[in-house]
C-alpha cells in the first residue's frame, strides 16, 4: 500500500461514525449489508449515513453493490488488510516477530535473593 492511500484509509476511519459503519460491516462480511439495515443498525439518518459511506467508498474501505433497489455495502478487506500491513510492515525492524510487537516495560529487573 502506498502512504498516499494510507492516509485515506486512516482519514476515512478517523471519525466516531464512519469506524461505527466500517465496523459493522468488517463483522457483517462479505456480503455486506443494505444502506437501510446499517442505518438501522446504528440508528443513524439515512442522508448522515450517506455522507459516511460515500467518505469511507472514496477511502477505498467499502464497495458499493447495486441489487434491484438496493445498495449493499461491504468492507474492502483488501484495503484493510493492506492497511494494517502498510502500519505493521516495520515492526521489530522487518524481523520476523509476533504482530504484538510491544516494547517491553523499561522497569528495571529485580535481582532474586
Amino acid at each position: 500500500m502506498e502512504k498516499k492511500s494510507a492516509l485515506a484509509a486512516l482519514a476515512g476511519l478517523a471519525q466516531e461514525s464512519r469506524l461505527d459503519v466500517f465496523r459493522v460491516l468488517v463483522e457483517q462480511g462479505p456480503e455486506g449489508m443494505a444502506a437501510g439495515e446499517i442505518a438501522e443498525k446504528l440508528k443513524l439518518a439515512n442522508a448522515t449515513l450517506s455522507f459516511h459511506l460515500k467518505g469511507l467508498t472514496y477511502a477505498g474501505l467499502v464497495v458499493p453493490r447495486q441489487d434491484g433497489r438496493f445498495i449493499y455495502y461491504s468492507a474492502n478487506f483488501t484495503t484493510m488488510n493492506g492497511l494494517v500491513a502498510y502500519l505493521t510492515e516495520n515492526c521489530c525492524r522487518g524481523a520476523a516477530c509476533d504482530i504484538a510487537c510491544a516494547p517491553k516495560s523499561s522497569q528495571p529487573k529485580r535481582r532474586a535473593s
